[in-house]
């Protein structure tokens, strides 16, 4: 135990070891002789041991000396590293690591821009994403598991702080000569339900959040599938007469990139709120806060890049 030992002993034994001189730790630390030589004392008394002993070349470490001296400067470095003033954050040069939880639908329209851009501009950040749901993701930022969590989640505890993100809206997802637009380009809520959907959850679960927006109209859907991830979700709304009711960000994407056709939802549904959430223990931090930023940019659609559509035939 330290108990009242005076850790700036180190720093006098770190330089004598250097030096091999009272006279010349002196002048470095700008003590007198005497001050560096009742240090000495001092530190010889706490460890039991001469230290340093007088030849005719100075000042010669004894084998316990020898075996402090590695140990002495790392702690003189470390502490170095603590008490040195904050240096600005510099994210071409910073090195960091970042684990952020999110649902599957930010993946395409907003984690590929933003990965892509700080690939340009801070080669040395490294981004985990881990896919949540609203309820884990407070749970995960909780225990630290990870930094940040994006998404639609409300009733966040007082020590989590929030940034609006932007606001989303459910449109049903198809391909564009499936028969629900047919004849109309506005089908009814009657319409879309006529169909099998496919729904996305990172929990398996097979109710997703517009269902429970129908339960409050009092009607339901069918659910032909439940996926963990939009991996295979153009390819399957492609080939058949599946249909997606999804938010509008990740359904533009796909139908940029995949030719398929965006629907409106009509039913009253206020619009889904997303938001940035991280533990207030980070509120400070320079590189978190550089990293919300960057996420506030992809998802107010600045990293977008353009013409990147795919060319698909339609069946």
């Amino acid at each position: 135990m330290l108990g009242n030992f005076d850790l700036n002993l180190l720093v006098v034994l770190h330089v004598l070891l250097e030096e091999r001189s009272v006279t010349r730790t002196g002048e470095r630390l700008g003590r007198t002789q005497s001050a560096i030589s009742n240090a000495l004392k001092r530190l010889r008394d706490r460890f039991e041991d001469p230290l340093l002993v007088r030849t005719p070349d100075g000042l010669s470490p004894t084998p316990r000396a020898a075996e402090l001296a590695p140990i002495v400067a790392r702690i003189i470095q470390d502490v170095g590293i603590c008490a040195a003033p904050r240096t600005d954050f510099d994210p071409a040069t910073a090195q960091a690591s970042f684990a952020i939880g999110a649902p599957d639908r930010f993946s395409l329209p907003v984690f590929l821009p933003l990965l892509k851009h700080l690939g340009r501009v801070a080669p040395r950040i490294v981004v985990n994403l881990r896919t949540t749901d609203r309820d884990y993701a407070t749970r995960l930022i909780e225990d630290g598991e990870i930094d940040l969590a994006v998404g639609w989640i409300d009733g966040t505890p007082p020590h989590l702080q929030t940034s609006f993100a932007y606001e989303d809206r459910f449109v049903c997802l198809c391909r564009q000569d499936h028969p629900l637009i047919e004849k109309t380009k506005q089908p009814s809520v009657d319409d879309i339900l006529k169909y099998s959907h496919l729904v996305v959850s990172s929990t398996s679960d097979r109710r997703a959040a517009f269902d429970a927006v129908l339960a409050e109209h009092g009607v339901k859907r069918t659910i032909a599938a439940t996926l963990m991830s939009f991996t295979i979700v153009p390819e399957l709304l492609l080939e058949s007469d599946l249909i997606g009711v999804f938010t509008n960000r990740a359904s533009e994407y796909f139908a940029a990139r995949y030719g398929l056709a965006t629907v409106p939802v009509p039913l009253e549904v206020a619009p889904i709120a997303n938001h940035l959430i991280w533990h207030r223990r980070f509120e400070e931090d320079q590189a978190h806060a550089w990293l919300r930023q960057q996420l506030e940019m992809a998802f107010t659609g600045k990293m977008r890049e353009p013409n990147l559509r795919r060319q698909r035939k339609t069946r």
